[in-house]
This record gives structure tokens, C-alpha cells and sequence, in this order.
């Protein structure tokens, strides 16, 4: 996920980019937060009740994360598969080469993250995109579109037939079950087996949702989003996400649990445009702070953050560790929004000291060994 050693040139661009991954890193643990935290953990997630058992304050809240971040980090995941067919070009290296051996330890490492961690990982599906739109990346322009347009057709075709569903009735669920707050990590890793069917599932959304962004993400960065010349195009993103897409998320949000897939799958990557343009033009106009640089070292690291955040949660909620989730049940959503902001400073705190002597995150350093065959870079101190 971090491609700081192959970003154009200029320091506010890298930044820019690192940055967003920090931002959309700490924003998809907003969504997955409330999953951790939810007594009855990821089935509890998907239950249809889930909508009528949140109130205003946690519906607001969920608003402002669910799907967004998530597609923030597709988009992002675009930009970089440009950046390395750039740096592979300027190289004289054949593409996609290499990088199918880069999706297949991205996959193996989603799979293990899957199996051990959390139900939701989006590794795997980001692995099994990535190979087929790195033959995109060197295709002309009109092919790329065209494909584009048969993933976001493919993808609207899905995610109605599944509203329809949830409006009939269909997909009624109450999601109760021991396992989360009394069962041990080794039950909870058996059922991610037993239920792999259930839980991947989601790959039918993801798989043509994160196509469409990967090609979104290449066309963004051809056109110049992250250069100072990409002002106008970034104001239009801005009015496209928040003047059009953050409203229409608002509605759908309050709408009921039948309009979850809407909610979650259409609306928040049209906002995600929005948020991709207002952090750029904020790592263009301002400086660096304490903030700033504990979000672009994790964007900086931003698997290993990403991985750490969900074992952390794991263990803060779930019976086998702290059991927080049941033990808080009736002190939602204010715990909620505590255990984020104390996650989130671990990892901006942990991310910043550790590439004070490497150059990227440990899952980064591994992926990249596996990938090139060289040894790690330690940070020289000076």
C-alpha cells in the first residue's frame, strides 16, 4: 500500500499522498470501530436491525465513516498501481511483471488477516483486482473506460438486486450469537472457516466497486490531481463529494437497513472524491504538524496499520481478551468514540517511531522483500 519511494517528485505530492492513506487508514477503523464494539461482533455487523437499533448520534457517526474511507483507500490503491507502472517504465521494466508475484503475497497476507484477524479484510479482493487492472494500466485510454463503465454497470446491477432483497425481506438476519463476546480466538477462527462462504461473499461488491476505483484512482492521477496545475479539477471533486454525495448519503443513511447496500456501496465513493480533493488541497496550503506527520507515517505504513488496528481491536473487545464490547454494551456511542481516538494515537505513535529506523511499516518491509528480493532500508540517523 505505500509507493513513497516511487511518488513523483516533490515533497508536497508524496506528503499528499501518504496522507490521504493516513486519513483513509483512521477512517475505515471509524466504520470497523463499531463492528469491534458491537457485542455480537461482525454478525451482529450485518444483522438487519442493525439500522433500527442505532440512534441519531450513532447513525450520524457511522454517516460520516461508512464506506467512505473504504473507498478512499481504493482509490488511493489506483494511484499507486499508476505510480509503479510509471516507475516501471522509467526503468525499462516489463509490466505487470513482478507485480502479479506483489498481488499474490498481498492475497496470501489478506487471506492470513482474514483467517486470524477479521472477517472483513479488503486484501484479498484488493490482490484479486489489482492483477486484472494491471493489465489495464498500459492500455489506452478508451479501453480502460470501457471497462470502467462494465464494472460500475456490473457493480449497480449487484448492489440493486441486493436492495430489492432487503426490502423483501429476504435477507432478514438477527445476527445473535455467543461467539464474539464468550467464545475463544480459536472458535472465532474456526467459524471464519466454517463461514468463509457467508463472510467473502462481500467480494461480489468489492471485487467490481474496487475495479472501478483502481481506474478512477489511474484516471485522477493522469489528469493531475495531486499537482498544483489539478486546482480546478479538485474544486469540482469537492462540489461532485460534498455538494452532491454527502446529502444524498444523509438520507439513505436515515432511510432503514433496507437501503444499507446504497448507503454503503454507491453513495460513499462519490464522497470520497470530496475527501480525496480536500485533503490534497490541505497538504498543498498547509505545514506540517504533529497531526499531519502522525497521519502520513501511517499512511506511510499503512497495511501494518491497518492490520495492528483490527488485532488491537480484537483484543480491547472480544471475550478472549478484554471484552470490552460486552462489558460497554449499554455505553454506546461515546466508548465508541473513545477507543477510536486511542487507537487511532497508537498507531499515528507507533507508525512515527517506527520509521525513525525503517524505511517502511513491517508488513510493508516483508511485502517488499518478497516482492524485490532485497534486504529492508534502515532509516540513517544523523
Amino acid at each position: 500500500m505505500s509507493d513513497h519511494d516511487i511518488a513523483p517528485s516533490g515533497t508536497r505530492r508524496i506528503d499528499a499522498l501518504d496522507l490521504a492513506r493516513g486519513v483513509a487508514i483512521l477512517g475505515t477503523l471509524g466504520t470497523n470501530i463499531w463492528i469491534f464494539t458491537d457485542p455480537r461482533g461482525a454478525l451482529g455487523w450485518v444483522s438487519t436491525d442493525a439500522g433500527e437499533r442505532s440512534g441519531v448520534v450513532e447513525t450520524l457517526l457511522l454517516t460520516l465513516s461508512n464506506g467512505k474511507f473504504l473507498a478512499l483507500l481504493s482509490l488511493l490503491f489506483g494511484v499507486g498501481m499508476e505510480l509503479q507502472y510509471r516507475s516501471a517504465v522509467r526503468r525499462g521494466r516489463r509490466w505487470p511483471g513482478r507485480y502479479l508475484l506483489r498481488a499474490t503475497v498481498l492475497f496470501t497476507e489478506g487471506l492470513i488477516h482474514y483467517l486470524l484477524i477479521f472477517e472483513f479484510d479488503v486484501l484479498m479482493g484488493y490482490a484479486l483486482v489489482s492483477v486484472h487492472v494491471a493489465f489495464l494500466v498500459s492500455r489506452r485510454d478508451r479501453t480502460r473506460r470501457v471497462w470502467l463503465a462494465l464494472a460500475a454497470t456490473a457493480h449497480l446491477a449487484v448492489v440493486g438486486l441486493l436492495t430489492l432483497a432487503a426490502h423483501s425481506g429476504a435477507l432478514s438476519s438477527d445476527g445473535s450469537t455467543p461467539l464474539y463476546p464468550s467464545g475463544s480466538w480459536t472458535d472465532q477462527v474456526l467459524a471464519r472457516i466454517d463461514l468463509a462462504v457467508y463472510f467473502r461473499s462481500e467480494l461480489l461488491l468489492i471485487v467490481p466497486l474496487s475495479t472501478v476505483l483502481f481506474l478512477v484512482g489511474i484516471e485522477l492521477v493522469r489528469a493531475g490531481v495531486f499537482e498544483t496545475s489539478g486546482a480546478r479539477l479538485r474544486r469540482r471533486l469537492l462540489v461532485v463529494g460534498f455538494g452532491a454525495g454527502l446529502p444524498l448519503n444523509l438520507v439513505t443513511a436515515f432511510a432503514g437497513p433496507e437501503w444499507f447496500f446504497v448507503d454503503r456501496y454507491v453513495l460513499p465513493p462519490i464522497v470520497a472524491l470530496g475527501l480525496l480533493a480536500a485533503i490534497v488541497e490541505i497538504a498543498w496550503r498547509t505545514r506540517a504538524g504533529v497531526v499531519r506527520r502522525g497521519l502520513v507515517a501511517t499512511g506511510r505504513s499503512a497495511m501494518s496499520c491497518y492490520v495492528l488496528q483490527n488485532l488491537v481491536c480484537s483484543v480491547l473487545c472480544y471475550g478472549w481478551g478484554f471484552g470490552l464490547a460486552e462489558t460497554l454494551a449499554d455505553a454506546p456511542p461515546w466508548w465508541v468514540i473513545v477507543a477510536w481516538a486511542a487507537v487511532s494515537a497508537l498507531l499515528a505513535v507507533s507508525a512515527t517511531l517506527w520509521l525513525r529506523r525503517f524505511s517502511r511499516g513491517p508488513l510493508e518491509l516483508v511485502l517488499h522483500r518478497l516482492y524485490t528480493g532485497r534486504q529492508h532500508t534502515v532509516v540513517e540517523r544523523v
